[in-house]
């Protein structure tokens, strides 16, 4: 939902193209049902595989490099991290009019953290600071540097400018307007990350976490992971979070006011581009990115 992008031509995904790159690559699942799931985002069709595994095919050309950029990472990250992540176990190729890899993951139980349960809880914020704590703590040390590190450099918020004023003028008369660009020049202006780059999530928001009997248990879709400023992550504050839960997750994390600025900016801009693109269409992003946006007005 995170992904700012321009229109693309998206390839036509249905469980009979699934089969035959599932049964292609790997023949020994090629017994195993496959079940389409509703998923939250808007990056990938996802189907479950049998009773223990799910397939990811990205549904456009935003997310080509995820899988394997997931498969390189997430196992190096998971024994670092307080929360289960996905366990990559194969990476596809483009086949039979499919253009992009696709991955196969270990299946992941839980549902869909939800604001109704979750909330007012302090304890659930504090969590998800101790998750993003231990994930910007995260040094493997052999990281390449120069181009090969591409694929890990997020956008800036700079990047964003004119696409978020476009959007703002386009949702006059739902939103206010003033406040959004108030928020969005407070955001540009406020001081950069001076620090040395951290890890972060990259699309961290309720849709990509999981809950077990009432509780967090997995961190999800990790296709925007990279290194840089870690105040896109803090969007996870306005789309879950009460006034009271996202001040114990602030003070938990240590977030500085410039840094907080920021992570409303980014909080701003990416429900903006997922309200003016799915909204009209789609009753339930459109109930959360209000949420979204009306809280990170908030602040």
């Amino acid at each position: 939902m995170a992904t700012e992008r321009s229109a693309d031509t998206r390839p036509a995904i249905d469980a009979a193209l699934v089969r035959r790159l599932v049964d292609a690559k790997f023949p020994q699942w090629a017994e195993l049902p496959l079940e389409l799931l509703d998923s939250a985002g808007s990056d990938h069709v996802i189907y479950r595989l049998g009773e223990e595994l799910s397939v990811r095919l990205p549904r456009h050309a935003g997310a080509i490099g995820q899988a394997e950029k997931e498969s390189e990472w997430l196992p190096r990250l998971a024994p670092h991290l307080p929360l289960s992540i996905p366990v990559p176990v194969g990476v596809g190729e483009p086949d039979f009019g499919y253009p992009w890899p696709w991955a196969v993951c270990r299946w992941l139980d839980g549902e869909v953290a939800t604001v109704e349960a979750l909330a007012g809880s302090s304890g659930t914020a504090v969590e998800l600071a101790e998750f993003l704590t231990a994930l910007q703590q995260f040094a493997p040390g052999d990281i390449p540097g120069g181009d090969a590190r591409e694929d890990l450099t997020g956008r800036t918020l700079a990047d964003r400018d004119r696409a978020t004023r476009a959007a703002i003028a386009e949702v006059d008369g739902v939103f206010d307007t003033a406040a959004m660009t108030e928020l969005w020049d407070a955001a540009l202006g406020a001081p950069g990350w001076d620090r040395p780059p951290v890890w972060f999530h990259g699309d961290f928001h309720t849709g990509n976490l999981l809950t077990l009997e009432g509780r967090l248990s997995a961190v999800i879709d990790f296709g925007g992971l990279g290194m840089g400023d870690p105040a896109c992550d803090l969007t996870i504050a306005f789309t879950l979070m009460s006034a009271g839960s996202r001040a114990a997750f602030r003070a938990a994390l240590g977030v500085d006011d410039a840094t907080w600025t920021r992570g409303r900016g980014w909080a701003l801009t990416t429900a903006l581009n997922a309200y003016t693109s799915y909204a009209a269409v789609n009753r339930r992003v459109a109930a959360q990115t209000t949420r979204q946006i009306t809280e990170a007005l908030i602040g």
